[in-house]
């Protein structure tokens, strides 16, 4: 009996540290993994405008986003668990993105671009790249409005 129950105790700790790699080191930063060159960047800097995405609950959010041409969109992954940004056409990918880690990307051409997690399939988003201001800013008026006119 004594054998036995020293044979699981055995068998348990190997477990633990075999679980204790396994999720060291998938949880290792996204510059360690091996990213696209230049894709990691600590936040969304340049062209007219930036805007964000949420990476949170296994989704993206928001689901749609819809931003002028030299928007650079930043996404933050707010999951305790690794993700990936990789468009759907190839034009983009973060490789592995860390909890608590970002990456950003700069769209310099109208556009709808669809794009995923690649290690969570069913998480999808949308970015549509318009030519002009974005639909989600407000515009602003060319002109001032005169009552009476």
């Amino acid at each position: 009996m004594k054998k036995s129950t020293e044979t699981r105790s055995k068998i348990l700790t190997a477990v633990i540290l075999f679980s204790i790699f396994f999720i060291t080191y998938s949880c290792k930063k996204s510059s360690d993994m091996n990213p696209s060159p230049g894709s990691n960047t600590p936040g969304g800097t340049g062209g007219p405008g930036t805007s964000a995405v949420t990476i949170q609950g296994m989704a993206f959010s928001p689901a749609t986003l819809t931003v002028a041409v030299n928007t650079t969109v930043t996404w933050t992954n707010k999951d305790a668990i690794t993700h990936t940004v990789t468009s759907d056409s190839g034009m983009f990918d973060s490789g592995n993105i860390a909890a608590g880690s970002k990456f950003s990307y700069t769209f310099t051409t109208a556009g709808t671009f669809s794009y995923h997690c690649k290690i969570h399939p069913t998480m999808v988003a949308t970015i549509v790249v318009g030519s002009t201001t974005p639909s989600n800013m407000p515009s602003t008026p060319t002109s001032p409005s005169t009552p009476g006119y």
